[in-house]
Parts: structure tokens; sequence; C-alpha cells
């Protein structure tokens, strides 16, 4: 029995987390601590989730934040590897890097929040409140960052200005594996909640400069997040 599979048999330490949270903390801890090596094949998703007691689906998410991160690489029909054992350069989230989208947001969503705020309709600020209201009560961190790219696209659509929303549209897949990543490493879901009420508001008041500042700060923010993981 190789290193990862005796480690996949025994109990996990139960913490008062998400069940995606429970299982990215203890791959990570164990690929952290060398119980599972560089080099090894991570355990299959059948036996991750029964070591769990969750679903494949909640693997998958770990999974993805741990490739995210450098941690790991999945081989097309061959499985999961450990490359790292630790967390170093940028984050790997799909089609961008997290360098790029931290370095080319600022100039996209900070003016379409501002002219939101000059622009929006009443129906556009209905869609955002009740995006915001709606990832408030969100438990299920999937549905969270599907309701996160939605609004930020919504902001752009309110911001009548296509080219902000193509983009938006465009780097959308990229954000949510951001997001997915920040939440179960960094636990920014409730922050992101007041911040993207603060935004909402600042669209709510007709000020460019409100709007504007508050998605600066939020950005700002998800910025120091993905920092925080380096290193």
């Amino acid at each position: 029995m190789s290193l990862s599979d005796s480690w996949a048999v025994s109990a996990p330490i139960t913490t008062r987390v998400s069940a995606a949270e429970a299982v990215f903390a203890d791959l990570r801890d164990a690929i952290v601590s060398g119980r599972i090596a560089v080099g090894e094949k991570l355990p299959a998703e059948a036996a991750l989730a029964t070591r769990h007691g969750v679903s494949r689906s909640v693997i998958r998410e770990a999974l993805r934040s741990c490739t995210a991160l450098g941690l790991t690489e999945t081989k097309t029909g061959r499985g999961t590897f450990v490359i790292a054992d630790r967390v170093s350069g940028d984050l790997d989230i799909g089609n961008y890097a997290a360098r790029e989208l931290m370095e080319a947001r600022p100039h996209v969503e900070v003016p379409a929040a501002g002219w939101a705020a000059e622009r929006h309709t009443e129906e556009d600020l209905q869609v955002l409140l009740g995006l915001a209201e709606e990832m408030r009560g969100e438990d299920d961190q999937q549905t969270w960052v599907t309701l996160d790219g939605q609004f930020h696209t919504a902001i752009a659509r309110a911001s009548k200005n296509r080219v902000f929303e193509a983009i938006i549209v465009d780097i959308r897949g990229a954000l949510t594996r951001q997001s997915e990543t920040l939440n179960l490493v960094a636990h920014r879901q409730q922050q992101s909640n007041v911040e993207h009420d603060a935004i909402v508001e600042g669209i709510r008041s007709g000020s460019y400069a409100t709007a504007a500042q508050a998605m600066t700060e939020h950005l700002s923010a998800v910025r120091g997040a993905v920092e925080s993981l380096r290193g």
C-alpha cells in the first residue's frame, strides 16, 4: 500500500468548516507535510469521497483549488499527481493567470461600477440587489461563485458599455475559479458579501466616485487575498 493509499483510509480530523474546505485542508496538509510526496498520485476521487463522506463533486472542487495553488496536476487518463509541496508563483485559474486578472480588472470593473452608478436603470438595480441578497443567504460555495460571476457581469451590463460587458463575460470563468479558490483557502465569501453590498449601495447612490471607490476596495481585498497565498 502506497503512502497516499494508507493516508486515504485513515480518519481525517473533523473541523467546523464546509465540506469542500475540510477536504481541501486535509489534502493540503497531507501534501505540505509530505505524507503524500511530490511525484505521488493522489487517491481516486471515490476513495477521497469515502474518506470524507462527501460527494465526488465536493472532491473535485477541492482538487481544483489544489491545482490552482500549483500543488497538483491532473493528467488525462492517469489521475492527479502532486507536483509541489508548497504554494509558489501565480495561481493557475484557467485561461488567465491570477496576476493577469489583478492587473486588468481595475481598468475595467472600476469604471464599469462608476458608469453603472450614473447609467443604471431601476431594473439593473433590482437585479444587483437580488444577486447580492442571494449571495448573502447562500451556503453552497459552487452556487455562490456562480452568483458572483453573474453579479460582476450585471455591473458591467448596467454600465451600458458593451466593451466592459464583453470583457467580463470573456473572463467570467477565470473569475469564478479564482473566487472558488479564495473562498476555500482564504475564507473570502462573507467579506465579499459585505464588499458587494457596498458596491450596490454605491451604484444605487448614483455617484460615480462612490461606486468606483467601493469596487476599488473590493478588488484591492481580492488582490491581498491572492498575494497572501504565496510563498
